[in-house]
């Protein structure tokens, strides 16, 4: 017999929280909607933050170790605001040996941002992926969401500057 357990209060009154609560509701607010709930609220909120995870992790009964070890776990999900600005740099092999490596050192160099990481000024995130499926324009990289290839450290670091 299914254990039932108290529904928590949203967060706040936000009205995103609704299409969260819609998302989860829809898939029984069962633990198998965890991932699909962390999707819905990344979606509303542009990232997951501690009272989101618990909240969705309380709502479906799951403990909030494992939502925040889904959370760290699939690089989709981040779990600090994002940048107005987001830049995703491809490692994968052909783009690391045709000069990602040189991109993401330009960038910290010149930006002073890491991936995984957003400018103080909150205008810039630098994120990185192990494939965008796009070898033959190695290095490649995503500019708020614009695929750009075969580009130089300084070229791009010069463009994003210009944001």
């Amino acid at each position: 017999m299914p254990v039932l357990h108290a529904k928590p209060a949203p967060p706040s009154d936000d009205k995103r929280w609704k299409i969260v609560e819609t998302r989860m509701r829809r898939m029984g607010d069962r633990p198998y909607a965890l991932i699909e709930a962390l999707h819905a609220a990344q979606e509303a909120f542009g990232y997951l933050d501690e009272s989101a995870l618990n909240y969705v992790g309380d709502t479906l009964g799951v403990p909030h170790s494992r939502v925040y070890g889904v959370a760290t776990f699939y690089s989709y999900f981040t779990l600090k605001p994002q940048g107005e600005h987001t830049c995703v740099v491809c490692t994968g092999t052909a783009c690391y040996i045709n000069g990602a490596k040189d991109i993401l050192a330009g960038i910290e160099r010149e930006l002073g941002v890491k991936p995984k990481q957003t400018t103080p000024d909150g205008k810039l995130s630098i994120l990185t992926a192990r494939c965008l499926g796009a070898c033959s324009l190695a290095p490649a990289v995503i500019v708020d969401g614009a695929v750009m290839g075969k580009i130089g450290a300084a070229d791009l670091v010069a463009q994003l500057e210009a944001m």
